[in-house]
C-alpha cells in the first residue's frame, strides 16, 4: 500500500453567499481518478469489524482508490479531500461484494454503518452494480435511531451512487448541524454544495429513506434545540442561527421501497432536481406528520421535481413546503403519482412561492388530486396547466373541488386549450392505458414515461 503526504488540500464549503449553482452540471469527472496513475488502497476492517479512518495527515490523496475489501460492521471516514478534477473514489474491491453495517445493533454507541465527516469531493459506491456495495442497517427494536449512510459536518461535493442500502432508521442523511462558537457551521456564513445521489435502491428503513438538508428553520444554541417559529417570538437572550443550505442537489435514477416515513425528504436547499426516481409504499409508519413520497421541504429555491414515478403507498405523493425568496423557480411537472390514501400533490409553501404545476397524473387518491393551502404565506396563484386528475376522493361523491382544491387564502390559475386539466371520475372515462404508466391518448395532457 502506498502511502504519502499532501502539503494541503482544497475544502470545498465555502464562506458567504454566491448565485444559485447550474444544476445540470455535473460535479466533476472521473477521468482522472480511473487513470493509469491512479493509486489503489485496499482495505479491511480491524479486529472488530470496523474501519476508522482520520485523513488529517492527508495518507490519502486527491485521485486515490480506497477499495473496501470484504464485511464491516461500520466504516467511519473524517479530514478525506479530493479536489473537483480528481475525486477519492471509495468503492467495493475489484468485482466483489462489501457489505457495511450491523444488522444486530440495539442501541448504543456506534450507531452509523457509514459516516464521512468533514470530507469533499467524494465518489462512493460500486461503478455500475448496486448489488455489489450494500449497507444493512438494524433489524432490531432500537433500529429506529440506526443511520445507513450519513454525511456530516460541512461534507460536501459528493456522489453517491450504485449502491444498496436495507433497513435500519434513515437510509441517507445529509446534513450538517450548527455548532456553538463555529459561525462555520451556520447559514450564510457557509454552504454546502453539489450533492449527487444516482442509481440506489433503497428498502424497509423504519425511518425517511432520505433526510436531505437540515429540516430546521432556526437553532436556539441556549437550549440546543430547533426552533419553527416567527424570528418575532426568539425568546430573549437566546442564540438562535440558522442551518447551513446546499447547494445544487440531484436525486435521480433511485428505487425507494417501504419507507416508514418519507421517501425522499428534502429541505434548506437552494438548487434542487430530484427526477427518474420510483417511490412505492412509503409511509408505512402511517404517522401523518411525515407522510410524502417526495417532500420539497422548508428553505427549498429554485426547485425542479419532474419524471419521478410514486405510486401504492399510504401518504401523500409529493408535498411542497418550499420558498419564493429572491424570485425563486419551482417546478413539478411530468410524474405519474397513483393510489395512496391521502391527498395527492400537497402545497403549503411561504414567501409567496409560486410552483408551475404541469403534465402530471394523479390517479386514485382518497382525498383531493391537488390541495393548495396559503396559511403560512402561499398567496399567489398557482400556475396549474395540463395536468390529469383521476378518482380523487375514493372515486366517491366527486366533486370539482375535489380536482383542484385551494383554502386559507391559497389560489390557483388553470390553463385552458392545450393547457387544459383533464378531470375523470375513473381511469375508463380517462382514455389513460394503465398497463403503460396511465399514458394519456396522443396529443392529451399528462405524464408520459420517457
Amino acid at each position: 500500500m502506498i502511502v504519502a503526504a499532501l502539503l494541503s488540500l482544497v475544502v470545498s464549503y465555502t464562506a458567504g453567499p454566491t448565485l444559485a449553482p447550474n444544476i445540470n452540471t455535473p460535479l466533476f469527472s472521473l477521468t482522472d481518478t480511473l487513470s493509469a496513475s491512479s493509486r489503489e488502497h485496499v482495505l479491511v476492517a480491524d479486529k472488530n469489524g470496523r474501519l476508522v479512518i482520520d485523513n488529517k495527515k492527508n495518507t490519502y490523496r486527491p485521485g486515490d482508490i480506497l477499495l473496501l475489501k470484504g464485511t464491516f460492521k461500520s466504516v467511519l471516514i473524517s479530514n478525506l479531500s479530493g479536489t473537483a478534477q480528481k475525486p477519492i473514489i471509495i468503492r467495493n474491491y475489484r468485482s466483489t461484494t462489501v457489505k457495511i453495517g450491523e444488522p444486530g445493533w440495539n442501541g448504543g454507541s456506534w450507531s452509523v454503518a457509514c459516516e464521512l465527516s468533514n470530507c469533499h469531493y467524494i465518489r462512493i459506491g460500486s461503478m455500475s452494480d448496486r448489488n455489489q456495495f450494500v449497507i444493512n442497517g438494524s433489524v432490531q427494536a432500537a433500529r429506529e435511531a440506526y443511520r445507513a449512510l450519513q454525511l456530516g459536518n460541512k461534507t460536501d461535493n459528493v456522489e453517491v451512487c450504485f449502491l444498496t442500502i436495507q433497513n435500519g432508521g434513515n437510509g441517507i442523511v445529509a446534513k450538517t448541524d450548527p455548532v456553538k462558537g463555529d459561525p462555520s457551521t451556520a447559514y450564510p456564513k457557509t454552504y454546502i454544495r453539489n450533492l449527487s445521489i444516482h442509481d440506489l435502491t433503497i428498502t424497509d428503513t423504519k425511518n425517511e429513506a432520505m433526510y436531505i438538508g437540515h429540516t430546521a428553520t432556526y437553532w436556539d444554541h441556549t437550549v440546543n434545540q430547533p426552533y419553527y417559529g416567527s424570528p418575532s417570538k426568539f425568546a430573549t437572550g437566546h442564540d438562535y442561527v440558522q442551518p447551513i443550505k446546499w447547494q445544487g442537489v440531484k436525486i435521480y435514477n433511485n428505487l425507494i421501497k417501504n419507507s416508514g416515513l418519507d421517501g425522499i425528504q428534502t429541505a434548506a436547499i437552494d438548487g434542487l432536481e430530484i427526477y427518474n426516481n420510483e417511490i412505492v409504499n412509503w409511509g408505512t409508519q402511517h404517522n401523518a406528520a411525515h407522510n410524502g413520497g417526495i417532500l420539497i421541504g422548508g428553505r427549498t429555491t429554485n426547485t425542479n421535481t419532474h419524471d419521478n414515478y410514486v405510486h401504492d403507498g399510504w401518504g401523500e405523493f409529493c408535498q411542497f413546503y418550499g420558498s419564493g425568496e429572491n424570485n425563486a423557480t419551482h417546478i413539478i411537472s411530468n410524474n405519474l403519482f397513483i393510489n395512496n390514501q391521502s391527498d395527492g400533490i400537497s402545497m403549503r409553501g411561504t414567501d409567496n412561492a409560486i410552483v408551475r404545476i404541469t403534465n402530471n397524473t394523479v390517479a386514485g387518491t382518497k382525498g383531493n388530486s391537488l390541495r393548495i393551502n396559503g396559511y403560512t404565506g402561499m398567496k399567489g396563484k398557482q400556475i396549474v396547466n395540463a395536468n390529469i386528475f383521476i378518482s380523487p376522493n375514493g372515486g366517491r361523491n366527486i366533486g370539482n373541488r375535489n380536482y383542484v382544491y385551494v383554502e386559507v387564502g391559497g389560489d390557483a390559475t388553470e390553463g385552458s386549450g392545450d393547457n387544459e386539466n383533464k378531470k375523470f371520475a375513473d381511469a375508463t372515462a380517462a382514455g389513460v392505458n394503465t398497463r403503460e404508466y396511465y399514458r394519456p391518448a396522443q396529443g392529451k395532457a399528462g405524464y408520459r414515461r420517457n
